[in-house]
């Protein structure tokens, strides 16, 4: 098993950044694909990022291209979510996952989850 531990959530005005951190544990990190996902009120969730093993690639949801940036360190065991220029649309609790990079804007492409955090953005 592997554990994932969201943080950085919280509430920021509309054209603030947030920076969003997932501490993973119990698994050799290196091996996996490390994505975000999200889920607004009332909708599904959704892909967000996505970030390859070492970090050569990296794959973005639409919505998100030009302001969020997906890293990862694999000395620390940890990936974070930079999100600028926010809009209220991207209020919504927000998930870290390990798995694959096949089919990886896809939920059946991760094994792991975590509890998520919550990101609201004011107007």
């Amino acid at each position: 098993q592997m554990q994932l531990a969201e943080s950085g959530g919280g509430l920021v005005q509309a054209g603030g950044s947030l920076r969003l951190s997932c501490a993973a544990s119990g698994r050799t990190f290196s091996n996996y694909v490390m994505g975000w996902f999200r889920r607004a009120p009332g909708k599904e969730r959704e892909f967000v990022a996505a970030i390859s093993t070492f970090g050569t690639n990296t794959d973005y949801a639409d919505s998100v291209k030009g302001r969020f940036a997906i890293s990862r360190d694999n000395r620390k065991n940890t990936v974070a979510l930079q999100m600028n220029t926010l809009k209220p649309e991207d209020t919504a609790v927000y998930y870290c996952t390990a798995g694959r990079w096949i089919a990886r804007t896809r939920e059946a492409a991760y094994d792991y989850w975590g509890q998520g955090t919550q990101v609201t953005v004011s107007t």
